[in-house]
């Protein structure tokens, strides 16, 4: 049995999974955090305690203070004794991976993990190794990125180099909008978890053609495919992940091509002792690397990924953190793809209830149907931070269940009442 040192987690699902994966693999953690407060309050209603609260221990120390916190979890190993580190949530993988060296435990490269947590550093090291991306600028404000943008050329992309979950990215089409995007990012100086972000901003060429995340292992300096997700993006300008579905439905030679493009990228970082979820662009001149996330897949990909092939990707992020080499052996689950699509809110208001639930709830190939509570305050999306919930279905026949999930999704009916501020 194990103990995992937990530094953070994100809100979502994988702060459920990954503790999961510990308890069932017959480990304990100790969880670190800054502000306990922000995960009970994401805690689902009626679900019990938050699944973080099985930790052995919950200890609260400055997790956005690196050197504090090193030397605070060293003090804790001498007393605890862990033997692996692991954390969810982009904004810690850093973190992690400084603690697993300061303690002498498995762990990825803390320079690799910086590079993969950094748009623009990823951008400069895949292209100083050779791995397809777009075009790109590294601009200080507005005025900078006003000449980039003239050089790349319209339709662009403007990035934060910093955030998460879509949040901020914006395609722009002229300057004008190219300025807002800028202004956005201007005024969003400190993310979620309270760190100071990059004054930076980061231009890409306008990726053209289907998107796919690649989803591999590292372990022992070997890099394993498990599996090429399919996805599906809407919310123009922004980039919402509507849905995913694994095995993405694509040809086997560009599926072939788009996890080797992945596999490049993941060996020019540097990165090994990691799950990886890396998002690839099929461009009609070939596969282009979006980003390199050195963490499982969120968005319930890995569940979507476990009822197809019965691998769990979160087991697979604790055992390298323990430094075993994780199963990673399909087996039959009578599951030919699995598919998610997300409820998005398209309107201003207080979220009043969502009709059409228990009809869909009873269909036989639905997985999952998890939905907000009304009550939420809602506003239409700009990112993946907005979704109303989901529903999961199960094809056991071949690649039909992307088109089941969008097909209960549809018999989902958001009822809005007018927000607080029509009512003042």
């Amino acid at each position: 049995m194990g103990h995992l040192l937990v530094i953070e987690s994100w809100v979502g699902s994988m702060s459920g999974l990954l503790p999961r994966a510990i308890r069932e693999d017959g480990h304990e953690f100790t969880f670190v955090t800054r502000d306990l407060h922000h995960y009970l309050r994401s805690a689902p209603a009626g679900d019990g305690p938050h699944p973080l609260l099985a930790a052995r221990n919950v200890i609260t120390a400055d997790t956005n203070d690196t050197g504090a916190l090193l030397a605070h979890v060293e003090g804790l190993h001498a007393v605890l004794g862990f033997d692996g580190v692991v954390s969810s949530c982009d904004y810690y993988l850093p973190a992690v991976a400084h603690t697993a060296r300061r303690l002498g435990l498995p762990g990825p490269s803390p320079d690799a993990v910086e590079a993969a947590c950094r748009k623009d550093l990823t951008r400069r090291v895949l292209a100083e190794g050779g791995v397809p991306g777009p075009r790109f600028a590294l601009c200080a404000g507005a005025a900078e990125a006003a000449v980039a943008a003239r050089e790349i050329g319209y339709p662009l992309v403007v990035k934060p180099v910093d955030l998460c979950a879509g949040m901020l990215v914006r395609a722009v089409g002229d300057e004008r909008e190219l300025e807002l995007a800028c202004q956005a990012l201007a005024e969003f100086p400190v993310n979620a978890r309270g760190q100071d972000r990059a004054h930076v901003i980061l231009l890409e060429e306008l990726l053209h053609g289907p998107e796919v995340s690649v989803e591999t292992v590292s372990f022992g300096g070997a890099t394993h495919v498990v599996g090429v997700t399919d996805k599906s993006i809407g919310g123009a300008p922004a980039f919402i992940e509507t849905g995913h579905m694994f095995p993405a439905a694509i040809e086997d030679v560009r599926a072939a091509e788009a996890a080797e493009t992945a596999l490049r990228a993941v060996k020019a970082l540097g990165l090994d002792q990691v799950v990886c979820h890396t998002e690839v662009k099929l461009t009609p001149d070939g596969p282009r690397v979006v980003e390199v996330n050195p963490r499982p897949a969120g968005n319930r990909i890995t569940e979507l990924v476990r009822h197809v092939t019965g691998v769990d990707l979160a087991a697979a992020c604790v055992d390298v953190a323990l430094g075993r080499m994780p199963d990673l052996a399909p087996r039959p689950t009578g599951v030919r793809s699995a598919a998610i699509s997300f409820l998005l809110p398209d309107t201003d208001g207080i979220l009043a209830g969502i009709e059409g639930a228990e009809a869909v709830r009873a269909r036989p190939e639905v997985l999952e149907l998890s939905l907000a509570e009304p009550g939420r305050t809602v506003r239409p999306a700009t990112s993946n931070n907005e979704y109303l919930g989901h529903v999961m279905a199960a094809d056991t026949e071949g690649v039909g269940a992307r088109a089941a999930a969008e097909r209960l999704l549809a018999g989902l009916r958001p009822c809005y009442g007018p927000s607080p501020a029509v009512l003042a």
